[in-house]
């Protein structure tokens, strides 16, 4: 309570009070600009963060993560387009009511239900976070190398498509980490005489082409052209909304938080078992995509407390549970942070701080989302292809102002392409982003192991928390393909 009392100091700086405010708004917007995105956001935003307070620039990019989820349900509400992934089971019911003429009511449990949802986890991860930080204080190279291969491994067998294609972004992701001047032996690896490769590809050049440049050419090339319900009347929901939709955010609450907390889940994860859970739940199951405030109170609870959820992992242990924190666990070591076990007791107020202005941003975000949806009901009809190039412009503004170095627009474009490419292909690049973000830490860690048994691999076999994660990790691997090979003789005989 001590540490909190003195995070709760931090976080009500004056400068950290604008700081996450800021972070709250840019993080709802984004939420509400389809096919931008919070990891699009943050690489835009993170050359500007370079010249602030760590701390302060923490708490910002914070609320952008758990802002953003706020804005995605109002797109799924009022347009049927999620701002997010993690919103799509939203936009059965949201939508519905809307068109029903409730959309006020459908927005309200939408952000009370993020409130309080929120809370819980922000709870949880102050209580939480500093027990695994002391744990993991044992682990040695040989834990840390496993624990982050079985992330990966974890990540890909999550992914929406195959896996076979998560395992191709995550050993690209590897390659690219590896690029640039080798820290132990002082040997260049993969530059091609290229000067401009000599210190690897650049977080800011990386983020942005993958997230910011692909996202702006998927959704020029997709044209859409949302229908917005903009006629919304009381935003408060009944006392017969509060009834139905109570055990649904607790439920959603708690089932969010606990699947945040796992190294590489998906944030769509919680809130389709959410849904899933309401529906079996449920006295009236078919009535659920027909308008019901269960089927939105449900996974918008799980949606925002599983994303402050991530946050266990990232900074107890090191361990990004997504693209937006792998960015976040880069910015980290830009700043001169070293995320994990030692990041509590090394900066304790940067810990406490940004906890608490959790609690500060779910305070912001509750009062700010309902007065300002009609401001974002007119920004949804301002023309996507206006807002696109604007977006663009400052993608490649932000990537040349870091270094005034012209080849780090170069390599921002190529991956640009690369990403709309790797989408248009149907390859996720989250598993991309996190082998990139964790190459480095995979490669140091294997090596130091080798040193320490000079050069046997039987040191992760002697560790019993390295021969249980790589365990598992092999496990999820070879289960997944069982899998797909017993669903294709099904469908092989069905035929």
């Amino acid at each position: 309570m001590e540490n909190l009392l003195n995070g709760l100091a931090v976080a009500l700086q004056a400068q950290n009070i604008v700081y996450c405010f800021l972070g709250c708004l840019v993080g709802t917007l984004v939420g509400v600009l389809p096919g931008i995105g919070p990891t699009g956001a943050l690489a835009l935003l993170l050359p500007i963060t370079f010249q602030f307070d760590p701390i302060g620039a923490v708490i910002m990019m914070s609320g952008i993560a758990y802002g953003a989820q706020y804005g995605s349900s109002t797109t799924a509400i009022l347009v049927n387009l999620p701002g997010e992934a993690s919103s799509v089971i939203t936009c059965l019911d949201g939508y519905e009511m809307a068109r029903q003429g409730r959309a006020g009511p459908a927005l309200g449990i939408a952000a009370m239900g993020s409130f309080i949802a929120g809370t819980v986890s922000v709870v949880g991860l102050m209580f939480l976070a500093p027990v695994l930080s002391r744990a993991a204080l044992a682990f040695d190279s040989p834990e840390y190398f496993a624990m982050m291969v079985t992330s990966l491994v974890l990540v890909t067998y999550l992914v929406r498509g195959s896996m076979i294609k998560g395992l191709i972004m995550v050993c690209l992701g590897l390659f690219i980490a590896t690029v640039g001047v080798d820290g132990l032996s002082g040997r260049a690896r993969f530059t091609y005489g290229l000067i401009s490769l000599q210190d690897g590809v650049g977080l800011i050049p990386f983020v942005i082409g993958l997230f910011g440049v692909s996202d702006i050419l998927a959704t020029l090339s997709a044209r859409v052209k949302p229908e917005v319900i903009s006629n919304i009347r009381a935003y408060l929901p009944t006392l017969q909304d509060w009834k139905d939709s109570g055990g649904a955010i607790t439920r959603g609450s708690l089932l969010g938080f606990l699947m945040g907390i796992l190294p590489g889940m998906s944030l769509m994860v919680p809130t389709f078992l959410s849904y899933s859970i309401e529906k079996r739940l449920s006295k009236h199951p078919e009535k659920f995509g027909t308008g019901v405030v269960e089927g939105v109170a449900g996974p918008e609870s799980a949606n925002n407390a599983a994303a402050v959820g991530t946050f266990v992992p990232l900074l107890s242990l090191g361990i990004p549970s997504n693209a937006f924190n792998a960015v976040l666990l880069g910015a980290l070591m830009i700043y001169g942070m070293q995320p994990g076990p030692m990041l509590i007791k090394s900066h304790p107020d940067l810990f406490y701080g940004v906890v608490a202005s959790m609690y500060l941003g779910n305070v912001m975000l509750v009062i700010l989302n309902l007065p300002l949806i009609p401001l974002w009901v007119r920004v949804l009809k301002i023309p996507v292809n206006l807002l696109s190039v604007l977006i663009l412009i400052f993608c490649f503004l932000g990537t040349y102002s870091i270094n005034g170095n012209t080849s780090d627009v170069v390599i921002t474009f190529a991956f640009g392409v690369l990403g709309y490419v790797l989408k248009r292909l149907q390859f996720e690049t989250p598993p991309l982003i996190l082998a990139y973000v964790l190459g480095p830490l995979i490669d140091v860690n294997f090596r130091q192991a080798m040193i320490i048994s000079d050069g046997s691999m039987l040191v992760f076999m002697q560790r019993p928390v390295s021969v249980v994660l790589l365990l598992v990790g092999l496990a999820i691997v070879v289960t997944s393909f069982i899998r797909k090979r017993s669903f294709s003789t099904a469908v092989t005989d069905e035929n």
